[in-house]
């Protein structure tokens, strides 16, 4: 039954993309566009830009572009994919520029539905661009977009209860564990019902997490076929040590992705020694634990000491869409977006990790330097407008949730495995 929901979800996407492809090829050509001053309409999604980076786009674009004017609209990121559909091949309606989902960014690039900007790569960050989403970015060995921003999970922890329990900043991965055991046997504090660490399997970037930075993942692209990876050597060493998590050390495995997004108020409370996090849940801590100086934050480990290990990075791409008529203009708006100053105000009033990391170090604060190191070695997950059809009908929720109760990690692992190489491989 599940199979047959996820290819009613294959053909719905696949209808998606074949909307765009259809209608991607009215793109104007460079040599009918830029005849004079515009207005450029660029799309940013809530909560992503601040409103100082806003402005600041919109006044240097006007200085730079005499007589051209730029508009920002805010979207939601509910319904987003459809509205692309509706917006970018129609040259009246599209946006010039356009904020994607990391994850989102190839359902709309393998279809020729934004521009090429390879041979920009070098002036908007080079080798300065976060990697990860510069591959998200990338299709058929072209570049549609390049990184706006991101945020990876690191591990927060209590100073004072590690301190009690005789526990050090965790190495490894077995370091991990064998901590997250020893404080949950210790409850240092003797608070009742004691989690040593919040994980909820609904929260599936935070189980993922254990996932990538074992070295294990979801599927590999193999002889142009997607074959499913859960259940590899590393990705079974995981997802068992998740469950060993799941049963004896935190009574929040099935809690719901909305007690999840709250799971700060458990940390603070003290009824969690750990949780894993973005940077901006550091900013719900309260203000007497953190002037406490009871609270840190370690960079998830790999399986090898001294080595960060991978988890996923969430954030978004910029693209300029194949449909504007103003691609002088738009590749100036992007240059700025791009630049110094503008990234600079994503880090200081967004909380966010810029994706040119050459402006890294505007961002501040006590976790700044972790959240860099661990947006530095982030992962994504497989590059392909498939995936989005793959998680379709909760399918890594559920996948989790089963190991959370207890089925057995090689039986679920294949099952999942099938379901994943149905979605990605659909369209072959």
């Amino acid at each position: 039954m599940k199979i047959a929901k996820t290819m009613i979800a294959v053909g719905t996407a696949l209808t998606l993309i074949a909307g765009i492809s259809a209608c991607s090829s009215g793109a104007t050509s460079p040599a009918a566009a830029d005849q004079g001053p515009a207005n450029l309409r660029v799309w940013f999604m809530q909560d992503s830009v601040p409103s100082s980076a806003q402005a600041y786009l919109q006044t240097e674009f006007a200085k730079e572009n005499k007589g051209s004017t730029l508009t920002v609209q805010v979207q939601q990121w509910n319904g987003i994919a459809q509205k692309l559909q509706t917006s970018l091949p129609s040259k009246g309606q599209t946006p010039d520029l356009v904020e994607t989902g990391s994850t989102q960014t190839t359902t709309f690039s393998s279809v020729g539905a934004f521009s090429d900007i390879t041979a920009l790569k070098g002036q908007l960050g080079g080798n300065s661009l976060v990697q990860s989403f510069v591959n998200s970015a990338t299709w058929d060995n072209k570049l549609y977009g390049v990184p706006l921003y991101a945020g990876s999970r690191s591990v927060y922890y209590r100073k004072d209860l590690f301190a009690k329990a005789g526990i050090a900043v965790p190495q490894t991965i077995d370091q991990l564990q064998a901590a997250i055991q020893k404080l949950q046997a210790a409850n240092p504090d003797k608070t009742p019902g004691f989690s040593s660490i919040y994980l909820s399997a609904n929260d599936v970037h935070a189980p993922e997490s254990w996932l990538f930075a074992n070295g294990g993942g979801y599927a590999n692209s193999e002889n142009g076929k997607w074959v499913g990876d859960l259940t590899s050597a590393d990705s079974q060493r995981a997802l068992q040590e998740l469950q060993a998590i799941w049963k004896n050390d935190t009574t929040y495995g099935l809690d719901s992705t909305a007690a999840a997004n709250g799971m700060y108020n458990l940390f603070n409370s003290g009824q969690v020694g750990m949780m894993v996090g973005t940077l901006n849940v550091s900013t719900q801590i309260s203000k007497q634990l953190m002037d406490s100086g009871n609270v840190g934050m370690f960079a998830f480990p790999s399986t090898t000491v001294g080595t960060p290990g991978k988890t996923f990075a969430g954030g978004s791409n910029v693209s300029i869409s194949a449909a504007s008529a103003h691609p002088a203009l738009d590749q100036s708006a992007l240059k700025i977006i791009m630049g110094k100053q503008f990234q600079s105000l994503l880090a200081k009033d967004g909380g966010w990790v810029p994706g040119n990391m050459s402006y890294a170090d505007a961002l501040t604060g006590p976790f700044a330097a972790v959240a860099r190191e661990a947006v530095q070695n982030s992962k994504l997950t497989p590059n392909t407008p498939q995936w989005g059809v793959a998680t379709a009908n909760n399918l890594l929720k559920n996948f989790y949730i089963s190991i959370a109760k207890g089925e057995n990690t090689l039986t679920a692992a294949k099952a999942a495995d099938t379901q994943i190489e149905t979605a990605l491989n659909a369209s072959n």
